[in-house]
């Protein structure tokens, strides 16, 4: 996300909290900010879900219609996502088309949902090479303080987890729950000087030499990665990072069921 301006008050605090083991609300490195899941929270869409992390709140919709599939796929239903940056929920977010954060976002929460194979793509398609169901997954932050990348990640999972493929509405049938074949799980951790944060605030964000978030499924495979900001992880960090979140994400799989 954008880096915007801190004060060297507060840098200096972070950084001397930090050399004694601590942060600034008092968390574990390896602790998550409280966080609920609300399902079906839009009526309108085919699944739905507002995650609160934190501060941090952001809303996922699911929407879905049938369509052609890709030449290269042409027995496999499509998903696209999508991510939107609203001004009202940060000053370094601005209205207009989508900027390198939000296609960021976007990517790391297509990235891991598609590489952990959730959508039993090949169960949503109609006709080969004529018909399929598209599956469009819109992220919308509504207030930003760090870490829109899990708090995406988990509304994306809980939304589809939530879908129900509108089949009567296109005259293709009954309806059906959106197939789903896994239940994928990001973590995201930065690097302040030598110290691994989980979870990070907004304020630890801005004074961050690296993130790497992380996205495992229910064995704990390693299904996508996606290292960001301009500093340089050690191996031995990201074994950590990597071995952190295939065990906070047993836990955090438990949120969206």
């Amino acid at each position: 996300m954008a880096r915007a301006i801190m004060s060297d008050i507060k840098r200096d605090h972070i950084h001397k909290l930090l050399s004694k083991g601590k942060r600034v609300d008092g968390r574990n490195w390896d602790e998550f900010r409280q966080i609920t899941v609300e399902t079906k929270y839009v009526e309108s869409a085919e699944g739905s879900a507002r995650v609160r992390l934190g501060n941090t709140d952001v809303l996922v919709g699911v929407k879905m219609q049938t369509g052609t599939p890709f030449e290269d796929t042409p027995d496999r239903g499509v998903l696209a996502t999508n991510a939107e940056l609203i001004p009202l929920a940060s000053p370094t977010f601005e209205a207009g088309p989508p900027d390198e954060d939000s296609i960021e976002l976007a990517r790391v929460v297509d990235r891991g949902i598609r590489e952990s194979e959730m959508i039993d793509l090949s169960a949503l398609c109609i006709t080969p090479k004529e018909e399929v169901w598209m599956c469009f997954v819109d992220v919308y932050v509504l207030d930003y303080d760090g870490n829109l990348f899990d708090a995406s990640f988990l509304g994306a999972v809980a939304a589809l987890k939530s879908a129900i493929v509108p089949a009567a509405t296109f005259g293709k049938g009954e309806n059906f729950p959106l197939p789903t074949k896994s239940t994928p799980i990001s973590c995201t951790a930065v690097q302040i000087e030598n110290s691994i944060l989980l979870d990070p605030t907004l304020d630890e964000e801005k004074v961050a030499d690296a993130r790497l978030t992380v996205t495992t499924d229910e064995n704990g495979d390693l299904r996508a990665m996606q290292k960001g900001l301009e500093g340089s992880l050690k191996l031995e960090q990201v074994r950590k990072i990597i071995e952190t979140s295939q065990r906070l994400g047993k836990e955090l799989r438990k949120l969206v069921g």
